[in-house]
């Protein structure tokens, strides 16, 4: 395995924990963005307020793009697997 073949598996690697990720975060981004902002118009300064709202946002988000986010470490595993043999290299 050479060096530029363990770039493009880190690459990869990091692309796909980043695609995966964002939904979940994003969800959790907003959802807290607007709990601020609902805390700070009512002047209510309840630490654990934000809690239940992002657990069900990103309950929600898994539900809604559970199968997406399957599908593309799915793929990402199946091509590392197609191509181990490429990756392998015996002496």
């Amino acid at each position: 395995m050479n060096s530029e073949t363990v770039i493009y598996l880190g690459r990869e690697s990091l692309f796909t924990v980043l695609l995966v990720a964002s939904p979940i975060l994003g969800a959790s981004l907003v959802i807290g963005i607007l709990v601020s902002f609902f805390q700070a118009t009512t002047h209510l300064q309840e630490q654990t307020l934000t809690f239940v709202p992002k657990i069900v946002g990103v309950f929600a988000v898994m539900v809604i793009f559970g199968s997406w986010m399957i599908n593309v470490m799915l793929a990402y595993m199946s091509n590392l697997f197609i191509n181990m043999n490429s990756f392998i290299m015996i002496k």
